[in-house]
C-alpha cells in the first residue's frame, strides 16, 4: 500500500507540475460556468430550475471532453515511461508492477476527480446562487459530478490499456485518439443507424440494453438525463432508462465493470512485457 501511494503523490507532484492539474481545473471551470449561464436563460418560460438545465448542458460536455482529457492523460503512462526508460528505474524499486499500475491509475484519478469537483462544482454554485431554483436538483447534480468521475476513471482505465498494448507513443495516441472517436461519436451513429434500419423487427429490449451497457458514455448518458424527472424531461428522454430496463444500480454497476475490466487487462499485459 505504501508504494501504491507513492506513486499516487509522484503523478499528483508531475500534474502539479506539468500545469495538467491547473489546466483541466481551469478548462472544465470556465466551460461549465460558460453553459451554465447561457444553458439556464430559457428556464424562466419552460419552469424548470437552473440547476437542472445546467445538468443537461454538463452532461453532453462530459461525454465529450472527460473522457478525451482521460485518455490525454493516460495513453503514455506506461508506454511513455518505457520510452524514455525511466519505467526500468522505477522498477529497480521495490515495488511490483501491479503496484505501479494501481498508483499511476489513482494519481490521474485524482487529477480528474480534483478538476471535476471543483470546475462543476464552482459552476454549480454560482448558477444556484445567481438563478436560485429548488434545491432538489442538487442531488442530480451530486450524482453528475460522481459519475463524471466515473466516467473519467473509465477512460483513464482505457488508456492504460492501450498504453500497455502498443510498443511506442506515437501508436498509443493514435489509438487513443481512436477509441474516443468510437465510443464518443461512432458508436451512437452506429446503434441509431441500426435501430432505424431494424424498425423493431429484430432488435429486442433486451438486446438493446446489453448494446447500451456495451459503450460508457451511453451508461453515463441514461444515468444523467433519465433517471431524474426533471432533467430528463428537459433532455427530452424522459422514461429511455425505464423503457431500457436498466436501474440507476445496474448502470453504475457498469462503470465500475469498465474500470475494473481494462485496468486489470492493462496490469496482465504490463506483467508479461519486456521493459
Amino acid at each position: 500500500m505504501r508504494q501504491i501511494l507513492i506513486i499516487v503523490g509522484k503523478e499528483w507532484r508531475d500534474g502539479l507540475r506539468n500545469r495538467w492539474l491547473v489546466a483541466t481545473t481551469t478548462l472544465l471551470a470556465v466551460l461549465a460556468l460558460t453553459l451554465g449561464f447561457l444553458g439556464s436563460a430559457p428556464t424562466g418560460a419552460v419552469k424548470v430550475s437552473a440547476l437542472s438545465v445546467t445538468i443537461v448542458s454538463l452532461s453532453s460536455l462530459t461525454i465529450f471532453l472527460v473522457p478525451l482529457m482521460a485518455l490525454l492523460l493516460s495513453y503514455d503512462a506506461i508506454v511513455g515511461e518505457i520510452d524514455r526508460g525511466t519505467m526500468a528505474l522505477l522498477l529497480a524499486y521495490p515495488v511490483a508492477r501491479w503496484q505501479v499500475v494501481l498508483g499511476k491509475f489513482a494519481g490521474h484519478l485524482a487529477i480528474l476527480l480534483f478538476a471535476t469537483v471543483i470546475g462543476y462544482g464552482v459552476a454549480g454554485v454560482a448558477v444556484q446562487w445567481t438563478q436560485g431554483g429548488e434545491s432538489g436538483a442538487w442531488a442530480a447534480f451530486a450524482l453528475l459530478i460522481a459519475t463524471s468521475v466515473l466516467l473519467g476513471g473509465v477512460f483513464v482505465a482505457i488508456g492504460y490499456f492501450v498504453s500497455a498494448s502498443v510498443g511506442d507513443r506515437g501508436t498509443a495516441g493514435g489509438v487513443a485518439i481512436g477509441v474516443w472517436l468510437f465510443f464518443v461519436l461512432i458508436y451512437d451513429m452506429a446503434l441509431l443507424g441500426g435501430l432505424v434500419a431494424d424498425q423493431g423487427r429484430n432488435l429486442t429490449a433486451q438486446a438493446l440494453n446489453v448494446l447500451l451497457l456495451l459503450n460508457p458514455a451511453d451508461v453515463y448518458r441514461l444515468l444523467n438525463l433519465a433517471t431524474a424527472n426533471d432533467v430528463g424531461v428537459f433532455a427530452g428522454v424522459a422514461g429511455l432508462s425505464a423503457h431500457a430496463g436498466l436501474a440507476p444500480v445496474t448502470l453504475i454497476c457498469a462503470l465500475l465493470a469498465w474500470i475494473v475490466a481494462p485496468l486489470a487487462a492493462a496490469i496482465l499485459l504490463f506483467s508479461r512485457r519486456q521493459v
